[in-house]
C-alpha cells in the first residue's frame, strides 16, 4: 500500500471514530450558549459574614428614577449610608441576604440577546444609556471590607411557569439566566431599620391628651382648636364626663402608639440635637429655620406649636411622650416616601410625681427617658399618613368639646432660648 493510500485510510478511520464518539457521547458536544450552565456565579464568595456593604437599587417606572439604598458597617456600627448614616440594628438581615445570594447558580440559560433583557426585567437600573424606561430590574451588590465586589446581580421578573425561579443577569454581561432563588432585598429604608419608633404598650398608658389645631403660617394664626383627654385604668378607656367615645378609634390610636413605624428620617441641626438630649431647646437662627421647615412654630411666649397639632402620652412609669405633628413630608426618590407621610418631632420627659401617682418604677422611668431622648434627639421622623390620622384621633373620636383659646403663633419669631412645652 502506498503512503498516500495509508494516509487516506488513517484519515477515514479517524473520521469513523469521531462520528462514533459523537454518537456514543453526545453530551460532549455542548453548544456555546450552554457552556456555563450549572456553574456558580461567584465561586469565590463563600462566607456569609464577609459583606460589609450592600447596595440595592430599585427603579420607579412612574418617575423614571433609580431608588438606591446603601447599608454599610462603619466603625463597628451598621448604618444606612444613603440616609444620613442613620444607625440601625439589622441583626442577621445582611447575613441572610448574603447567604441567599452566595450560592446562586446559572441554572438555565435564557438568552444571549440584549433584546430580551427588557422582556425579562434585567435592564440595569443604573444604565443611563439603556433605551426605554421599562424592564429595569433590581441591582444588588455586595462588597467586602476593602470595597471589592463579592457579588453583583440584576434580579429580574419571575420566570413564567417555573415557581421559585426568576431571571438574573450579571451587570455588564449580555447573558440572562433563569435562576432558582427567593432573594429579593428591599431598597426601602423602613425594611432595613428597626422600624418600631415608640413601642408604648397599650396597657402602660394612663392618660392621652390630643390637641388638634391648624396653623396658618402666613397669617400667624391658629384655628380649629380642640382638645381630647382620655384616661385608661385597668384596660378601660374613659373620656371626659359627658363625652361619648368612639372606642374603635381609641383602640386604633393605642395600637399606633405601640406599633408606630418609621418611614424615613431627616436630620436635625447638631445644636438642636445637643440641647434636646438635655430637654432644652436653644433657639438659634439655624434651629428656628430647621423647625419651621418641618412645620414647627413659636408663640411670643417661646412655646412651640406644630402645623397639625400635638399629643402627650403619660405612662405608668412617669414617662410623658410629647408628639408634635409637622408638615407633610416631601416625597423622596431615595425612600419612595408617598406624599401623605408626616413629619414627627418626639421628646420624652420624666415626671417622678406621676410615676408615684401611677405606682410605676421611677428609677426605670428616669433611665428610659434619658435613653429615648438620646435616640430621638438627632432626627425628625417621618411616619405614614394612616398612622398620623389614627394618632391624631379624628374629630369624631369623642363628642366635640367647646373650642378654647390658644396663644397666637409667630412663624417669623426672632431666635430665643426657651424650654419645649410638654
Amino acid at each position: 500500500m502506498t503512503e498516500s493510500l495509508k494516509t487516506a485510510a488513517f484519515a477515514g478511520a479517524a473520521l469513523v471514530l469521531a462520528i462514533s464518539a459523537a454518537v456514543i457521547e453526545p453530551e460532549a458536544r455542548v453548544p456555546a450558549i450552554m457552556s456555563d450552565q450549572g456553574e456558580a456565579f461567584y465561586p469565590n464568595f463563600t462566607e456569609a459574614q464577609a459583606p460589609r456593604t450592600i447596595e440595592v437599587v430599585d427603579y420607579d417606572d412612574s418617575t423614571a428614577t433609580a431608588l438606591p439604598l446603601k447599608v454599610q458597617l462603619q466603625q463597628g456600627k451598621w448604618v444606612i449610608a444613603s440616609r444620613y448614616n442613620y444607625r440601625v440594628d439589622i441583626g442577621d438581615r445582611l447575613a441572610k441576604t448574603a447567604a441567599a445570594l452566595m450560592y446562586l447558580k446559572k441554572d438555565m440559560v435564557r438568552s444571549d440577546s440584549p433584546l430580551d433583557q427588557a422582556k425579562d426585567g434585567v435592564v440595569d437600573p443604573l444604565d443611563e444609556k439603556a433605551s426605554g424606561l421599562t424592564g429595569r430590574g433590581k441591582r444588588v451588590t455586595l462588597r467586602d471590607a476593602n470595597g471589592g465586589v463579592l457579588a453583583d446581580f440584576i434580579l429580574g421578573k419571575p420566570v413564567e411557569g417555573k415557581p421559585g425561579y426568576r431571571y438574573v443577569r450579571v451587570p455588564g454581561q449580555k447573558r440572562t439566566y433563569a435562576v432558582k432563588t427567593d432573594a429579593n432585598p428591599s431598597a426601602r429604608f423602613a425594611d432595613w431599620v428597626n422600624a418600631g419608633l415608640l413601642r408604648i404598650a397599650s396597657a402602660s398608658i394612663r392618660k392621652v391628651t390630643v390637641n388638634r389645631y391648624n396653623i396658618d403660617a402666613t397669617a400667624g394664626r391658629m384655628s380649629n382648636a380642640e382638645t381630647t383627654v382620655l384616661t385608661q385604668d385597668k384596660g378601660e378607656w374613659k373620656a371626659a364626663a359627658g363625652e361619648k367615645m368612639n372606642l374603635p378609634a381609641v383602640h386604633a390610636m393605642a395600637a399606633a402608639l405601640d406599633g408606630l413605624k418609621i418611614v424615613d428620617v431627616r436630620p436635625k441641626p447638631p445644636g438642636l440635637a445637643a440641647g434636646l438630649r438635655h430637654e432644652e431647646l436653644q433657639l438659634t437662627l439655624e434651629t428656628a429655620l430647621s423647625l419651621q421647615k418641618a412645620g414647627y412654630f413659636f408663640t411670643p411666649q417661646g412655646r412651640v406649636f406644630s402645623s397639625e397639632g400635638d399629643m402627650t402620652v403619660e405612662t405608668n412609669n412617669g414617662l410623658m411622650y410629647s408628639l408634635r405633628f409637622g408638615e407633610v413630608a416631601a416625597g423622596d426618590t431615595k425612600s419612595g416616601a408617598p406624599s401623605d407621610n408626616r413629619n414627627l418631632f418626639v421628646m420624652v420627659h420624666f415626671d417622678a410625681a406621676k410615676a408615684a401617682a401611677y405606682g410605676g418604677d421611677a428609677s426605670a422611668g428616669e433611665r428610659t427617658a434619658r435613653e429615648l431622648n438620646d435616640r430621638f434627639a438627632d432626627w425628625y421622623y417621618v411616619i405614614g399618613g394612616k398612622d398620623f390620622q389614627n394618632l391624631r384621633l379624628g374629630r369624631g373620636a369623642t363628642a366635640p368639646p367647646a373650642p378654647h383659646a390658644m396663644p397666637p403663633v409667630n412663624p417669623h419669631a426672632a431666635p430665643a432660648t426657651a424650654p419645649p412645652n410638654q
